[in-house]
């Protein structure tokens, strides 16, 4: 997996890839907007970043004086999450599934068939980064598996 790998498969399923569609009444332009965008405390803010896609929202996070890391909170449309908690795992678990709204996503996904999607790249600890490596494989391996199923 990989935005910059030069097959056109780990480039579509990459968090970069600018596909929209909506999470809990907000329209966003990529999976990494969200990721960005809840490094942001200003609810204001953040919708701005959600408009942004890949690596535009990316590099908008040296924009904010917040630093989620010193106590491990991340805001949602002001409503704080810690890292490291089931409630944050759950809202990323309907992050994703959100995204099966877009069907160029979910045809992508059926199109790896029965491999498994691996990052080699990213961060391991949830301390470091808002998403490991590890938990995106385990997103997009849960998807695929639900969308050869049932889509």
């Amino acid at each position: 997996m990989g935005y910059k790998l030069h097959d056109s498969l780990p480039k579509v399923l990459s968090n970069l890839f600018p596909y929209e569609f909506y999470f809990r009444g907000y329209k966003l332009h990529s999976i990494e907007s969200f990721f960005q965008g809840i490094k942001f405390k200003n609810k204001k803010a953040q919708r701005e970043v959600f408009k942004l896609s890949g690596l535009d929202s990316n590099n908008i996070k040296s924009a904010q004086d917040y630093n989620w890391k010193d106590d491990g909170k991340i805001f949602f449309m002001g409503i704080p999450y810690l890292r490291d908690s089931d409630d944050y795992e759950l809202l990323v678990d309907e992050l994703y599934i959100s995204l099966l709204q877009n069907p160029l996503y979910v045809d992508s996904l059926k199109k790896v068939g029965d491999k498994y999607i691996l990052h080699a790249m990213g961060e391991v600890n949830k301390t470091e980064t808002v998403f490991t490596r590890f938990e995106f494989e385990k997103e997009l391996n849960c998807l695929k598996e639900y969308c050869i199923k049932y889509k």
